[in-house]
């Protein structure tokens, strides 16, 4: 096999078009031309790394083992999140969603909130949300919280996994939080505390493959669609109405929407967010009524 250096990599367009068809056929992730720049610098980085001198090399690994695809995927993934990246959508949740959820299932038995973090990255929206359970509802331990947090990124999912932070990566969270959900790891790092940490489980999950994981509460899937073709939003849309319980709501990041999927979605401005709730049944709207008479 020949060894390459910076200058003598070879890739040709076929060959960046080749690997863009095989990562959306497996991922659902589309490299359009609005980002083919990114895409051609990432796939150069990955042959020089690989000491690999043609693409046709590397499209014959990929093709053949699992473990280098997703090395390659890995690197082109880009994990951009942040703890309550957006306040105006937390805001809704804490002052709209979880009271509402709060009343409309506390004499349930069990008392059980469901709520789907897809595309979690590293972690810190789920945290996040857990972190507003906590802090909306007294006696959160006496609730089955459980918030499913899945991504198609391994190495994510690894830091996911262990909870631990810079602490200037938690400046966007309030005070109380910080003081009250996190401890002291290292010189410079803090840890989720188990009473968040407990909340949350971590999948591997690829979005463009359907996989019935039961249903929610509420789903959170915040500048992930913007990566696929507009088909298969349409399809996650729907899958995301399909998964919501009567009432339930689904979270999108701003630039998303669901107007053109055809799903039956309710917008609903809260401040300065929108989010889309599910409609619910005639029985459901007047239980929750009397409920909160």
């Amino acid at each position: 096999m020949l060894k390459a250096t910076n200058s003598d990599a070879t890739l040709s367009d076929h060959e960046l078009s080749e690997m863009r068809s095989l990562l959306e056929q497996r991922s659902g992730i589309l490299f359009d031309t609005s980002r083919e720049r990114f895409f051609s610098a990432r796939v150069r980085e990955h042959m020089r790394e690989k000491k690999l001198a043609h693409g046709a090399e590397l499209l014959r690994l990929v093709r053949g083992s699992n473990v280098e695809y997703d090395r390659l995927l890995e690197r082109l993934l880009t994990q951009e999140t942040s703890f309550n990246r957006y306040p105006a959508i937390f805001s809704a949740l804490e002052k709209r969603v979880l009271p509402e959820m709060h009343t409309k299932k506390f004499w349930e038995d069990p008392r059980s909130l469901r709520i789907w973090s897809a595309g979690c990255a590293s972690g810190e929206e789920p945290y996040t949300i857990a972190i507003s359970v906590a802090d909306a509802f007294e006696q959160a331990e006496t609730w089955n919280v459980q918030i499913l947090a899945t991504d198609i990124s391994r190495q994510a999912l690894d830091v996911a996994e262990k909870g631990v932070y810079p602490r200037r990566e938690l400046e966007t969270l309030k005070p109380h939080q910080f003081n009250n959900y996190f401890t002291q790891q290292g010189e410079h790092t803090f840890k989720v505390k188990p009473k968040i940490r407990n909340m949350v489980t971590f999948a591997p999950l690829n979005l463009a493959q359907a996989v019935y994981m039961g249903k929610f509460d509420c789903i959170f899937c915040m500048n992930v669609m913007i990566y696929f073709t507009e088909e298969r939003r349409a399809a996650l849309i729907q899958r995301f109405f399909d998964y919501l319980e009567p009432g339930g709501y689904l979270f999108l990041g701003h630039a998303e929407s669901v107007a053109k999927a055809g799903v039956g979605f309710e917008p609903i401005v809260v401040g300065d967010s929108l989010i889309y709730q599910k409609p619910m049944t005639a029985a459901k709207r007047a239980a929750v009524t009397q409920e909160r008479l």
